[in-house]
């Protein structure tokens, strides 16, 4: 009702303020700024971070406008506000919602106490591609985990949203914009509908199930329309298939951007294009406060549109409490980067740790070694360890694995440190002897290397996905010294780091941990604390096999170990033959480094007993399965069982493997637990060719197991 009667009163150019979002102000506020929202020409603010500037606008807006209308204050709080989470990729390889959850809740809190009200997160693009820069900000290349942890991440932001230390939360970027095309950041994306509808965007309608308050637009066109202009995406699917009640906004001046894709001529045509299609709410760019007066006036939008919007942008304003009080007091939340936050930051570093190799047990490092080499320029570097798309954190607190490693060996061993390299990307090997020498007077060596926090995140695309610089040059020269070789791997997208892998006995991927990396690293590397980490995304073992992702499709000649012909076996003029030819590239076969879901233990799992209640079922009844797990090493440790499914013949082919369940769960060593799953028929639907979403009949085959490539299998027909 008191949005209605707020609607009733607003004047057209108070309509397009709430539909206009301004830049930040970096802590300045010009008068001419201070007027128009004092007109109500203003509906946020985006990047402001001055608690007592923003405390002036809300009190400007309350106060001193006509209809007393507050702001929403827009921050990318992505992972983290001061107190840094590990990377979105890297908190998906927890597999663990709750840990999602507690940690977009610390950010809220922290975010909340500067004045800040609306993060731009959680983003859950779905992508294959490695080189897309923006990778580290998805939770990987998998819907049906990202539909889970996606919407954790949205409750944690949000909770209860008029409660204190609250924010609203986006749901980005609608649509299909991690399957941008190269791997271009920003850049076209074609994709069928149904592959859109089963892969793309089961994250977002998770996401509006769990009420998420925002949504925004995505950069890049689809199918040949811009996301931001595009009727089908949120009008169709989003509003009416949906019932989608929030907000829509653009993104950074995407609705002007139509002109740059040749979808409109002018900025008047994109403002147009962006109302019809549903969207609410445009960011920096200013053809709505420009253009929509007149658009209206000529017929081209409707009063109504313009209504609706408002509508749902008031409507977040009523739920995160602001008309009751827009002031923001810091002595009402706790410190920045208190104990408390640090303890949520280092427990998420852990569960994302993933460990690639340990051979012969290297790890955990044996108690009694002496010295210790701590080599590689992501050692020490408290600023990268941070990663990408941190606005607001700050280097100072953050504690490096060198820091870590020396306060955990104090009185027991002798650190010896050395760069080796300035950065990632130096190839000034100057700096090998001085590494070398810590090597050779050390029992072991913990070799730190990656990609700086740079090398990572929006634009930041790259077609080599090596370890950049002189890195692997490094590895090999240690290597020859023949101590025992730990590999730590600090990075914002999966690397192709085969050589590595060869180079080393033990390798961890940490990804860009955050705050509490060295602790996190430190515990892991000394068996304070056992790796559960499971990997989100495909490893593919060169850039050549991208796009590299496990629920791939079989084709009619699918790859077997038997059938790659490789290209150093193939004699000189040989016949030119198809018969027994198979889908994959002479030179790098269609194996990937690490599947998806791959990460090892210190302790070992074995899985067995897997049993289906039923082998025939009934459509309507659900596919109860169940599994032991043993840990049958020498550690109490947590194992990530993942069930996965296929549907063997469809209206449409369906991929080879889809993870459809997984349960995070802590065995004690020697101990056996049975663990249950439970499929739904509605979990086995996809788009058939009418392009209505399906469950058919017929044979479908699951597999339980630690990763994508698990073997203990078993059939049944769903009736």
């Amino acid at each position: 009702m008191q949005i209605e009667q707020l609607i009733a009163k607003m004047t057209l150019a108070e309509k397009i303020g709430q539909m206009s979002q301004f830049n930040g102000m970096d802590g300045e506020i010009s008068e001419e700024f201070k007027e128009k929202i004092r007109k109500g020409l203003v509906g946020s603010v985006l990047n402001e971070v001055n608690l007592h500037k923003i405390n002036e606008i809300q009190r400007i807006a309350v106060e001193e406008s006509r209809l007393g209308i507050p702001l929403l204050i827009g921050r990318d709080v992505i992972h983290g506000f001061k107190t840094i989470l590990p990377i979105p990729l890297g908190q998906a390889a927890s597999f663990n919602p709750e840990i999602i959850k507690e940690g977009a809740r610390m950010a809220a809190i922290e975010a909340r106490s500067s004045g800040i009200n609306w993060t731009f997160a959680p983003m859950i693009d779905i992508t294959r591609d490695p080189r897309w820069g923006r990778i580290a900000e998805c939770l990987g290349e998998d819907p049906f985990l990202t539909a889970v942890l996606g919407p954790a991440m949205v409750s944690g932001f949000q909770g209860d949203l008029g409660s204190k230390g609250n924010i609203a939360a986006c749901a980005k970027h609608f649509a299909a914009y991690g399957a941008a095309e190269g791997g271009r950041d920003y850049n076209t994306v074609t994709v069928p509908e149904n592959e859109l509808r089963d892969v793309y965007l089961p994250p977002f309608k998770a996401c509006v199930d769990n009420d998420v308050a925002t949504f925004m637009s995505a950069f890049n066109e689809i199918n040949g329309v811009p996301a931001t202009g595009n009727e089908f995406l949120t009008r169709q699917i989003l509003r009416d298939e949906w019932n989608y009640k929030g907000f829509v906004v653009s993104d950074y001046e995407s609705v002007t951007q139509q002109v740059v894709h040749g979808h409109t001529p002018n900025n008047k045509a994109a403002a147009a294009q962006a109302v019809k299609a549903g969207v609410d709410m445009e960011m920096v760019s200013t053809s709505y406060a420009d253009h929509i007066e007149e658009l209206l006036s000529e017929g081209v939008i409707t009063q109504q549109q313009i209504d609706d919007s408002v509508r749902a942008i008031l409507n977040v304003k009523f739920r995160l409490g602001l008309f009751s009080n827009a002031q923001t007091d810091p002595s009402n939340f706790p410190e920045w980067v208190n104990d408390e936050h640090r303890a949520v930051a280092k427990n998420a570093a852990l569960q994302s740790l993933v460990l690639l190799k340990n051979d012969k047990n290297i790890l955990p490092l044996r108690s009694g070694l002496k010295d210790i080499a701590v080599i590689g320029p992501l050692a020490d570097a408290p600023h990268d360890q941070l990663g990408t798309w941190v606005f607001d954190g700050d280097k100072k607190h953050s504690v490096t694995p060198l820091q870590a490693i020396k306060e955990q060996t104090s009185g027991k061993a002798v650190v010896h440190f050395a760069k080796g390299l300035e950065n990632s990307r130096s190839k000034d090997t100057s700096g090998f002897s001085e590494a070398l020498e810590a090597a050779k007077r050390s029992d072991i060596i913990l070799l730190f290397l990656g990609e700086e926090a740079i090398l990572s995140g929006e634009s930041h695309c790259r077609a080599d996905i090596n370890l950049p610089g002189a890195q692997e040059l490094l590895a090999a020269e240690l290597a020859a010294t023949g101590k025992p070789f730990v590999t730590v791997i600090l990075a914002g997208r999966p690397l192709t780091i085969r050589n590595i892998v060869n180079t080393t006995d033990a390798v961890i991927y940490a990804w860009h941990p955050g705050t509490m990396a060295g602790p996190a690293i430190s515990d892991i590397l000394f068996g304070k604390e056992i790796p559960s980490g499971k990997l989100p995304v495909t490893f593919p073992t060169h850039v050549g096999q991208i796009p590299m992702y496990y629920a791939h499709k079989n084709t009619g000649k699918p790859a077997t170990s038997k059938s790659w012909e490789k290209i150093d076996d193939i004699p000189a003029d040989a016949a030119q033959l198809s018969i027994g030819n198979t889908s994959h590239y002479l030179d790098e076969g269609f194996e990937p480094l690490f599947p998806f879901g791959y990460g090892l233990s210190y302790t070992m799992f074995d899985y067995s007993n897997l049993k289906l209640v039923e082998t025939r079922v009934k459509m309507d009844n659900p596919v109860q399965i169940s599994v032991d797990v043993k840990n049958s090493g020498d550690y109490d440790a947590v194992e990530v069982a993942q069930l996965y499914v296929r549907d063997l013949y469809a209206d449409r082919t369906r991929p080879v493997r889809e993870l459809k369940g997984f349960r995070r769960v802590f065995i004690r060593k020697g101990e056996t637990l049975n663990i249950q799953f439970e499929l739904k028929s509605q979990d086995l639907a996809f788009h058939n060719r009418q392009m209505k979403k399906v469950t058919e009949p017929g044979q479908f085959q699951v597999w339980i197991g630690g990763n994508s490539n698990a073997e203990l299998t078993a059939f049944f027909e769903l009736e």
